[in-house]
């Protein structure tokens, strides 16, 4: 009978684990699919560490109207300036909130000695958000063996969700 509580490692490149340019690797406690390339990762790394937040839209719509500092507490210079393109900036202030939750979360640090402005929401040439961490956040991130981050977002009027996944190398 197989223990499903533990995989196995199977370090084998066999037709059934490589297939099409992508190749999936399995250790004690981890499993990983990677393509030959994604989005221009390095093949071999690993998802060491994930987040993932939702937010409602009219909360963060409240606490702008309520405390006029939020905004310049929790975001940066350039996410301000992102948001505030729009006649109602709410939902790119939530959905930005929501990624930064997702990091600490990733992190495991709770909203405890993180400042959320070290974690910044940046947009590629291509619009493609992407993460910028600083200070304390940066720090933890290499510390967990983060590399690099890869980010979804998405958000309606009422929700805002966000899913991060910190990429490493596998131990």
């Amino acid at each position: 009978m197989q223990n499903t509580d533990r995989i196995v490692a199977d370090r084998r490149q066999t037709a059934a684990t490589r297939r099409g340019g992508a190749a999936v690797s399995r250790g004690d406690e981890w499993i990983a699919a990677a393509a030959d390339s994604v989005a221009g990762q390095v093949v071999g790394r690993v998802v060491v560490c994930a987040g993932t937040d939702l937010v409602d839209v009219d909360d963060i719509r409240a606490l702008l109207a309520r405390q006029p500092r939020f905004a310049d507490r929790h975001f940066t210079p350039g996410e301000r300036a992102y948001c505030l393109l729009e006649r109602d900036p709410a939902e790119r202030f939530a959905v930005r909130f929501a990624a930064k939750e997702a990091v600490l979360k990733a992190l495991g640090t709770g909203l405890t000695g993180v400042a959320l402005r070290e974690i910044e929401v940046v947009r590629r040439h291509s619009g493609q958000p992407a993460l910028a961490l600083a200070g304390r956040a940066a720090a933890l991130a290499a510390a967990a063996g983060v590399h690099s981050w890869m980010i979804t977002l998405t958000h309606s009027r009422h929700l805002a969700y966000a899913f991060v996944a910190g990429v490493g190398q596998p131990s």
